[in-house]
C-alpha cells in the first residue's frame, strides 16, 4: 500500500512539474509575441520604420504589430483562465532555443537604433565599380523636373533613362548625400552618395555622383553629410566620360532622420 501511495504521489508530482514547465514555456511564448509587437509598433510610432523597410510595406508591418499584440493578449487571457491545450506552433529548433532567440532579438531591437550604412558599406556594395543605375523604375519619376530641384536619386535615374553626360553639362544642381573618398577618383573628387531601398535595408544599394572639389578631399571628411551646389559638367575619369558636379558651394548638414531614398 505504501508503494502504491508513493507511486501516486510521484506521478502527481511529475504531472505538476510538467504543468509548470508547460506554463513557463507558454508565458515565454506570450512574452516573445508581445515584444515583437512592441518592436513593430514602436518603430512605427518613432518614425524609424524607414530605416528598415520600404514605405510600401509600412502598412503590413503596422498591421503585423497589431495582430501580434492581439494574439499575445488572447493567449494571456487563455492562460489566465487556466487553459490546458497549448497554442499550436512549429519550430525548427528546440522550443527553449527558439524562444530565447526571439526574446533576445526583440529586446536588442527595442534598445538599439539601427545605424545607417556608411562609406565602407557603399564601397563594399559596388560604388567603386561605377554603380549609377537604379534597380527599379518608379512611377513618380519625371524628367521635366527643374534641374536644381532634382535629388541625387533623380539625377541617377535621369542618367539611367538617357546616359549621355553632355546632355546635362551646364545645368545647375543642388544635392545632398554623404562623402565617400573613392579610390577610383583623383584627390580633388569625392562621391556624394545615398543608399536606395527597394524592399528592406538588407537589399539597399548605393548610388552616387562624382563631385569636383575646389580643394583636396581631405577637407571634406568621409561619411560627413553635405549639401553641394554647382553645375554639371562632363569629365573623363578612369578612361570613362562621366557626369560630374562641379561644386561652387559645399555645406555640411546633419544626417537626415531617414537617410535612405526610395
Amino acid at each position: 500500500m505504501f508503494s502504491a501511495s508513493s507511486n501516486r504521489y510521484s506521478s502527481r508530482a511529475q504531472r505538476l512539474i510538467a504543468r509548470r514547465r508547460w506554463l513557463m514555456q507558454e508565458w515565454l511564448t506570450v512574452l516573445a509575441i508581445f515584444l515583437w509587437a512592441m518592436v513593430f509598433l514602436s518603430y512605427w510610432l518613432q518614425g524609424r520604420l524607414g530605416l528598415l523597410i520600404h514605405p510600401n510595406y509600412f502598412a503590413l508591418a503596422i498591421a503585423a504589430g497589431f495582430l501580434l499584440l492581439a494574439v499575445s493578449g488572447w493567449q494571456s487571457w487563455r492562460l489566465w483562465r487556466g487553459a490546458t491545450a497549448p497554442m499550436q506552433h512549429v519550430t525548427l529548433l528546440p522550443p527553449a532555443w527558439t524562444l530565447a532567440i526571439l526574446i533576445v532579438a526583440a529586446v536588442i531591437s527595442l534598445l538599439i537604433t539601427p545605424r545607417p550604412f556608411n562609406s565602407d558599406t557603399a564601397i563594399h556594395r559596388g560604388l567603386d565599380e561605377g554603380l549609377t543605375v537604379t534597380r527599379n523604375s518608379p512611377a513618380t519619376f519625371r524628367l521635366n523636373q527643374r534641374p536644381e530641384d532634382r535629388t541625387l536619386i533623380d539625377w541617377v535615374r535621369t542618367l539611367d533613362v538617357y546616359p549621355e553626360p553632355d546632355a546635362y553639362a551646364g545645368l545647375p544642381a543642388k544635392i545632398d548625400g554623404f562623402a565617400v573618398h573613392s579610390r577610383q577618383l583623383p584627390d580633388n573628387y569625392l562621391t556624394l552618395t545615398r543608399f536606395v531601398i527597394t524592399c528592406c535595408a538588407a537589399d539597399a544599394y548605393p548610388v552616387g555622383l562624382p563631385v569636383k572639389l575646389p580643394q583636396p578631399r581631405q577637407a571634406y571628411p568621409q561619411d560627413q553629410w553635405f549639401r553641394v551646389e554647382g553645375q554639371m559638367a562632363t569629365e573623363t575619369l578612369g578612361e570613362r566620360r562621366q557626369l560630374v558636379l562641379v561644386a561652387t558651394t559645399i555645406t555640411p548638414i546633419p544626417e537626415p532622420d531617414n537617410p535612405f531614398m526610395y
